[in-house]
């Protein structure tokens, strides 16, 4: 009988490679620019990303005819954002993982109103992650500024990882990109 093998990880698993093609050389500006999450009150989130998560709030943009609002954040110096609107525009769009809150305008004031956070069922959408230099001493600070954990660095057997929630529910994981390595 055959010794069973250790189940396959990374970019050593065959199977994953199997699946991947090479860029095309047409897709080499191709960039992962935003990833969007729906909000409900904008003050409450822009304090949480802005103070809490330290983010820095790049470019509003609002569409009365549609009734909306966009809110584009990163970690970005507040120093290097152009003046001039046009240029922050096309900066703003050309930063690197970026995060847009969306706010349908009317949501503030509907109490019935929330959005589903799939981590729950049905499952869907998981969570943006922060990286941190040190898991354990951004909790600490999350835990004074009052934030919701989902789950502290050493809950579960996943050790110094967390999740905490923003003011709509949705998760954010917190971890330390040198320290992933042990966990995974």
């Amino acid at each position: 009988m055959a010794e069973p093998q250790p189940a396959p990880s990374g970019l050593a698993d065959k199977v994953a490679l199997s699946c991947c093609s090479d860029p095309e050389p047409c897709a080499k500006d191709f960039l992962l620019q935003q990833t969007m999450l729906r909000i409900k009150d904008p003050k409450k989130s822009l304090d949480f990303y802005t103070r809490v998560l330290v983010m820095t709030l790049l470019q509003k943009f609002d569409f009365p005819a549609i009734k909306f609002s966009l809110y584009f954040l990163a970690y970005e110096d507040k120093n290097g954002i152009p003046k001039d609107k046009d240029e922050r525009t096309a900066w703003a769009l050309s930063r690197k993982a970026t995060l847009e809150l969306t706010l349908n305008w009317g949501t503030e004031d509907d109490e019935t109103q929330s959005y589903h956070s799939s981590n729950s069922d049905p499952r869907g959408f998981g969570h943006p992650g922060i990286a941190v230099p040190d898991v354990y001493s951004a909790c600490k600070r999350f835990e004074e500024l009052g934030v919701k954990f989902v789950k502290k660095p050493d809950d579960s057997k996943m050790k110094g990882l967390a999740f905490i929630q923003n003011p709509d529910g949705y998760w954010v994981e917190i971890l330390n990109l040198n320290e992933i390595t042990k966990i995974i």
